[in-house]
């Protein structure tokens, strides 16, 4: 695929929200979507829970720490990011499986400027949006004065992997995928990568 020069980035508002919701679910390979179903109530569909959390002004999963990549007015892709001062106190033991070994890593990145989450539409993908998502992170990881960026990606998910070393992102540490239930074709490690800025 061409890349084009006409991707425009902006932060997300709360309009934003049910994209937000499509993305991280591409992001968390399911991970998300398997989440919302165990919180649904009755008619309730998982992407209207995902929705709701991204509509909050606050936590980790909000519109306020995404921003939009888009064409003519068309989301092409998401990064959602902040700083992480202090090491989440939940004990990954007590997590559901899929997000066990991310908390664990996460406690690994405090004072950096932690990338929580990155996703491009299929059909625009290979197309520089990542790359110019990514990139826009590292200055917002600048302008918050923070002097490392982390993200975490399986290990089996290959071209993920290619794009953030390419990109100046180094092993940092790495732990095991826990079997579960919604993420069966990935196995071995979740890797924490972090960048020196």
């Amino acid at each position: 695929m061409q890349k084009h020069t006409d991707i425009q980035t902006r932060p997300a508002t709360s309009e934003d929200a049910a994209t937000l919701a499509k993305l991280i679910d591409i992001a968390g390979e399911g991970i998300p979507n398997w989440l919302w179903t165990k919180q649904c109530s009755a008619g309730q569909s998982p992407l209207e829970i995902g929705t709701e959390r991204a509509k909050r002004p606050e936590g980790g999963f909000s519109y306020s720490n995404a921003v939009i990549a888009e064409r003519d007015g068309n989301p092409l892709g998401m990064v959602l990011s902040y700083g992480i001062d202090a090491a989440p106190e939940d004990d990954p033991d007590d997590l559901p499986a899929p997000i066990a070994p991310f908390v664990e890593l996460e406690k690994q990145s405090v004072e950096t400027w932690y990338i929580n989450a990155l996703a491009v539409f299929p059909g625009h993908r290979g197309s520089g949006t990542g790359t110019q998502l990514l990139t826009g992170a590292e200055q917002l990881a600048k302008q918050n004065g923070y002097k490392a960026v982390s993200i975490q990606v399986y290990g089996q998910n290959d071209g993920a992997v290619r794009l953030y070393q390419r990109l100046g992102y180094e092993l940092h540490n790495k732990a095991p995928v826990r079997e579960h239930p919604c993420q069966p074709y990935y196995t071995g490690d979740v890797l924490l990568l972090i960048k020196q800025i």
